[in-house]
C-alpha cells in the first residue's frame, strides 16, 4: 500500500470523525417536538418527527420535548372553605406543551413547568375552595369546582405554552381537630333531612287516609241509597202481588192473613185477653161452631 492511499484513507477517517462531532441532523419521536436555535436564538419550531437536517454543532443546536399529555402530582398543601374549615388537598394535574418556542423562553425546561404549574393551580384551587362550604364541597360541588380550577389555571398557563388539560382532587382530609365538628355537622343535616322526610311520608299518609275515608263514604252511601232503592221496589213489588191476590178473593186472603197472625201472636209467653166477640176470633168461632165440641153423652 502507497503513501497516497494512506493519505486518502486518513482523511475519510478525519472526516468521518469531524461529521460525528460536528452531526449535521437530528430525529424526532412520534412523542417529541423541537425548537432548533441558532447562535442561543430559537429560530424555528420542528413539530413532525422524522429525520431532519440542521446546520453543524454550534451554530444550531436541537431542544426537544414532549408532546404527550404529562401527569404531575402535587404535594398536599392545606385550603381553607367559605365555612372556614381547614383541608389538606392532595391534588393532580395533567398537562402538556402547546407552544415549545414559549416554553423554552419563559420555564426552559419541564422542572421550571412544574414549579410554574404548582403555583398556578394552588392559587386557583385556594381561591375557589374559599368561596364554598366544606359541605356542598365533598358532597355535590367537588366537579363543577375543579372545571373552575382548570379553566383559569389554563388561562394563565398559556403565557408558559402550557396547556392544563385537567386538574382534580386525588384526596382530601380535615385535619384531626375539625374531624369531629365536620362529624356532627353531617350527622345534624342527616338528621334534620330523615325528619323532613318522616315529616313529609306522615302528611301523605294523612292525605291518602282522608281520600280513603271519602272514598268510603261516598261508596256505602252509594250502595245505602241503592239498597233502599231496591226495598222500595221489591216493597212495591210485593204489595202489588197482595192487591192482586186480595181482588182474586178477598175472603180467602183475610182468613190466610189471620191465621198467619194467629201463628205469630199465641205463643207461650203472651197472654191476650180479649171478649167473645172479638173479630180477632172471628174464625175460631167459625170453627167452632162447625165443629162443636162432644157432649157427654156423646163421649
Amino acid at each position: 500500500m502507497n503513501k497516497t492511499v494512506l493519505t486518502k484513507i486518513f482523511i475519510v477517517i478525519i472526516i468521518l470523525i469531524l461529521v460525528a462531532i460536528i452531526k449535521p441532523w437530528y430525529t424526532l419521536d412520534e412523542t417529541e417536538q423541537g425548537v432548533i436555535l441558532q447562535f442561543g436564538k430559537p429560530i424555528s419550531v420542528v413539530p413532525k418527527s422524522g429525520f431532519h437536517l440542521k446546520l453543524p454543532y454550534p451554530l444550531q443546536v436541537v431542544y426537544t420535548f414532549e408532546k404527550r399529555i404529562l401527569d404531575y402530582d402535587s404535594p398536599p398543601e392545606e385550603v381553607i372553605t367559605q365555612d372556614k374549615k381547614t383541608l389538606v388537598i392532595d391534588n393532580y394535574v395533567r398537562w402538556s406543551i402547546v407552544d415549545p418556542l414559549r416554553f423554552l423562553q419563559t420555564v426552559v425546561s419541564e422542572s421550571g413547568a412544574l414549579s410554574r404549574i404548582d403555583d398556578i393551580v394552588y392559587s386557583e384551587l385556594r381561591s375557589e375552595i374559599g368561596k364554598i362550604a366544606l359541605f356542598d364541597l365533598v358532597s355535590k360541588e367537588r366537579r363543577k369546582v375543579m372545571d373552575v380550577v382548570t379553566k383559569n389555571s389554563n388561562q394563565k398557563a398559556l403565557a408558559f405554552g402550557i396547556q392544563i388539560v385537567d386538574v382534580g382532587i386525588k384526596r382530601a382530609d380535615l385535619p384531626q381537630q375539625n374531624e369531629e365538628a365536620v362529624f356532627q355537622r353531617m350527622k345534624t343535616e342527616r338528621e334534620r333531612q330523615a325528619k323532613q322526610y318522616r315529616s313529609e311520608g306522615q302528611e301523605e299518609a294523612i292525605k291518602l287516609k282522608a281520600e280513603t275515608n271519602k272514598e268510603k263514604t261516598l261508596i256505602l252511601a252509594e250502595a245505602d241509597k241503592q239498597a233502599k232503592i231496591l226495598r222500595g221496589e221489591g216493597e212495591a213489588q210485593a204489595l202489588r202481588i197482595y192487591a192482586g191476590a186480595y181482588k182474586q178473593n178477598p175472603e180467602f186472603y183475610t182468613f190466610l192473613k189471620t191465621l198467619e197472625t194467629y201463628q205469630s201472636s199465641f205463643t207461650d209467653k203472651d197472654v191476650l185477653v180479649l171478649t167473645p166477640e172479638s173479630e180477632f176470633l172471628r174464625y175460631l168461632r167459625q170453627s167452632q161452631q162447625e165443629n162443636p165440641p162432644p157432649t157427654s153423652a156423646s163421649q
